[in-house]
This record gives structure tokens, C-alpha cells and sequence, in this order.
């Protein structure tokens, strides 16, 4: 991150002497208190992932706020369309079956696809399911028209983009609106073939109501990268459901991030000492 601030043309100093902050630990909202704290002449933060939950509670208008909102959105975009394709095509059965068995799984190649979430991620796999031929809808705060996107809805319409669809992608931010917004009702309004994958938060899903529809076949499955609790304790029901995969929140890896995150640090800095508007910023009345 040092590298990167002074490729963007900016300097490393005490916290006495800067301007601005960025900020590496992902998951130290009291180290990030503390230091605003002592250092309230700070104009700008730059926060590491997309996702601000953790520090939603310190932003505020007085200082402006970044995150990295779009900076994994390739990684992760490509993460959901390799868990909806091993959810559909029954890879995951496959592989924990120890013999040879028969035909299972449905085609992505003209499925009806839902996505929750209208940012970076779902461009990507917008862009990424092109081939496909796929029916897409996308639900989202601020509706409007999207490339490639058949039907975009406005965020309280998401039940109604549910019923119908082969697969469901969550690649939302994380609010107290959206948490727990996949429960019982809605995958009992889902098909009884529809695969979901979640590449967002753990926190969308209430666990044991996802639990009860692998068990009850309420759905044809789940391919979650992100769960709740996070990490998933070794003994959890949903490591043994055969209609469940689950990745260790890897859709993008510490490999795949540094050089992402490294330049939009690089160019937020540059845009920062040329005052333009700078890329990623966090709403604090959305809170993302």
C-alpha cells in the first residue's frame, strides 16, 4: 500500500502530518476508531474491501470515504459463475459420490438467472454470462437500464425475481435491510431446481432456514463462498449436505487483491491531489 501511495504521486508521513488515511485492516473497526480518534484532521479514509459493514458506524459526513467498491469485482464475478456452473451441472455430487452414478444437473446455456445486488460484481458476471444465452434479471436500489440485463427491478421487488429463476446470485452490500433476506419464504418460493450462490455476505441467508431447504429438497441447492458464522465450524450441517458447496470465502484471494487493491489506491491518490471525484465512494446514508 505504500508502493501504491507513492506511485499515485502521494507521500507516506506520520499521522500527524497527513491529509489522508489508508486504512489495511479489514477487520479492526476499533483500530480504525482509535486512530480517527487521535487524528481528526483527517480529510479522507480509504477503506480495503467493498464491503464497509464493519465500519459502517464511523462513517459520517465530515470526511469523505472510499472503499474498494469494484476492485474484485472481476475475482468474485468469476467465482459465481464457476459456483453456479458446479451447482447446476451437479459437480459437487459428483465428486463426494465415491462411485459411479447416474445423469444429474440442467444446463446455465438459456437458464433464467436472478441477481441480487446492482454493482461491480453483478457487471461482471453480467458480462461473463453472456455466452450463455441467459434470461437476466437484476434487482437493485436504483433502477435503470443495464447491458445484457433483460429485466432490472427495483430492490423491494427482489420475491418477485425469485419464482422462475434456475439460478440466484447474491453479490449485494450488506445492510440492515438486506441481512437475512433470503429466509424460509423465499426459498419456498423458489424452484424446486434452483441452485443459489452467494458471493456477497453469510449474513443474507438465515442459516438454518437455508439448512431446512437443502434437507426438505426445497431447492435443488447452494453454492456459498460466504456463510454465517464465518468461519463455519467443522461440525456444521451444511459441510455433509450433498446439495451444498462451500468455498472458504475465497472469490478473491490475498493474491488476486494486492495488485487490485494496489492500484486503485494509486489512483485514488492521484485523484485526490488533482481534485477529482475519486473512485468507490461510500455513501453514509446508504452505507455502502
Amino acid at each position: 500500500m505504500s508502493d501504491a501511495v507513492v506511485e499515485g504521486g502521494g507521500h507516506v508521513v506520520e499521522l500527524a502530518q497527513a491529509e489522508a488515511l489508508v486504512w489495511g485492516a479489514a477487520r479492526d473497526p476499533r483500530g480504525l476508531e482509535e486512530v480517527l480518534a487521535s487524528a481528526p484532521h483527517l480529510t479522507w479514509v480509504q477503506l480495503p474491501f467493498a464491503g464497509v459493514e464493519e465500519f459502517a458506524h464511523l462513517i459520517d459526513g465530515e470526511r469523505t470515504w472510499t472503499c474498494g467498491k469494484g476492485v474484485y469485482a472481476e475475482p468474485v464475478a468469476e467465482m459465481a459463475l464457476a459456483l453456479g456452473l458446479a451447482g447446476l451441472r451437479g459437480l459437487g455430487r459428483y465428486t463426494r459420490a465415491g462411485e459411479w452414478t447416474g445423469p444429474y444437473g440442467r444446463n446455465l446455456i438459456g437458464a433464467r438467472v436472478t441477481i441480487l445486488g446492482g454493482g461491480g460484481i453483478t457487471e461482471e458476471l453480467v458480462r461473463l454470462l453472456a455466452p450463455f444465452d441467459c434470461h437476466v434479471t437484476v434487482v437493485r436500489n436504483r433502477v435503470s437500464e443495464m447491458e445484457g440485463v433483460d429485466v432490472v427491478l427495483q430492490s423491494d421487488q427482489y420475491a418477485d425475481a425469485l419464482p422462475g429463476a434456475d439460478l440466484v446470485v447474491l453479490a449485494l452490500s450488506l445492510t440492515p435491510e438486506t441481512e437475512g433476506i433470503i429466509g424460509r419464504s423465499e426459498f419456498e418460493s423458489m424452484e424446486s431446481h434452483a441452485w443459489i450462490v452467494n458471493v456477497a455476505r453469510g449474513k443474507h441467508i438465515v442459516t438454518d432456514d437455508l439448512v431446512w431447504a437443502l434437507e426438505n429438497d426445497v431447492i435443488g441447492g447452494a453454492a456459498i463462498d460466504v456463510t454465517h458464522p464465518e468461519p463455519l465450524p467443522p461440525d456444521h450441517r451444511l459441510w455433509s449436505l450433498p446439495n451444498c458447496i462451500i468455498t472458504p470465502h475465497v472469490g478473491n484471494t490475498p493474491a488476486m487483491a494486492v495488485p487490485l487493491l494496489s492500484e486503485r489506491i494509486a489512483a485514488n491518490v492521484r485523484r485526490w491531489s488533482t481534485g477529482e471525484d475519486l473512485i468507490g465512494p461510500v455513501d453514509p446514508e446508504l452505507g455502502y
